[in-house]
């Protein structure tokens, strides 16, 4: 799942996981460290008190993220009506399609209200209101 998140997301990902007996429950270990194209840097073990490091580079991600085309799938979030097809055969549309897509690089701001009248306003669960329906 790790290895996934990372590529999809074009990130770094870190996962922690105890290892070793605790007295009730035994916990299987292996956390890793993954890079964003989504190769494992680092894994440990199923001992306890394994230590595990990577060197991550915030250039190489940068670039990744600024040049990469099919992998980038950030930008390719963005964008990805500029290279769909309208119908097989047909040649790529000129026009996003997408109406979400369009008002997201038109009205970035606009677009998360939208978005918050479904969801919510913050990305902290403890803070975030509970709405009844």
């Amino acid at each position: 799942m790790a290895t996934a998140m990372a590529w999809a997301n074009n990130m770094y990902v870190a996962v922690a996981n105890m290892a070793g007996w605790d007295g009730v429950y035994y916990y299987f270990g292996h956390s890793n460290i993954v890079d964003f194209d989504g190769r494992v840097l680092g894994e440990c073990g199923e001992a306890p008190d394994e230590v595990q490091y990577a060197e991550l580079s915030i250039p190489a991600i940068r670039n990744a993220r600024k040049n990469w085309t099919a992998q980038n799938h950030l930008f390719k979030l963005l964008h990805r009506g500029y290279t769909a097809k309208e119908a097989a055969g047909e040649e790529p549309v000129a026009d996003c399609p997408y109406e979400f897509y369009v008002n997201w690089v038109k009205d970035p701001k606009g677009t998360q209200k939208q978005v918050e009248k479904l969801t919510r306003e913050t990305t902290k669960p403890e803070v975030a209101p509970i709405i009844e329906r």
